[in-house]
């Protein structure tokens, strides 16, 4: 009965092993393409950037929010590519999905993390250091129908 036992787990443990590296191999990540809205809750030193207005003489950081459109126009399975923007400024971004759901933007400058909430909530983090100013930001945007 113990040898049985033991084939029994270990038969067990070889599917839950199947399972978790199936999980960890398999392709099906979020469809992140469309348009995407929200109001950006930051912090800026200095000028800030072509975004978020700034003070260059104010060395004091000061909160700012500005409205920004994420538009996701291509996908192929964990990577994507499309822009980013406010009124004042357009980027071009591109970005990875990693296996555990962390979402990467680059942008020609900087660079932004990003968490999906929802189906269609998606927080989108920001840092940029330069000399002319920093900027911290989070953005929660929903996607649009």
């Amino acid at each position: 009965m113990t040898r049985s036992l033991l084939l029994a787990a270990a038969a067990l443990a070889s599917i839950a092993t199947l399972a978790a590296t199936q999980a960890i191999s398999d392709s099906s990540f979020p469809d992140l393409r469309g348009t995407w809205k929200g109001e950006s809750e930051s912090v800026i030193t200095g000028s800030g950037n072509p975004h978020h207005a700034g003070t260059p003489q104010s060395a004091e950081p000061h909160v700012s929010s500005v409205a920004f459109t994420l538009m996701i126009d291509h996908q192929d399975g964990r990577r994507f590519w499309g822009t980013f923007s406010s009124a004042r400024l357009t980027e071009s971004i591109i970005g990875v999905i990693s296996r555990n759901g962390a979402i990467y933007f680059v942008d020609p400058k900087s660079y932004s993390f990003g968490t999906l909430l929802a189906p269609d909530r998606l927080e989108m983090c920001y840092l940029q250091t330069a000399s002319y100013g920093r900027v911290a930001s989070c953005t929660e945007l929903t996607k649009q129908p």
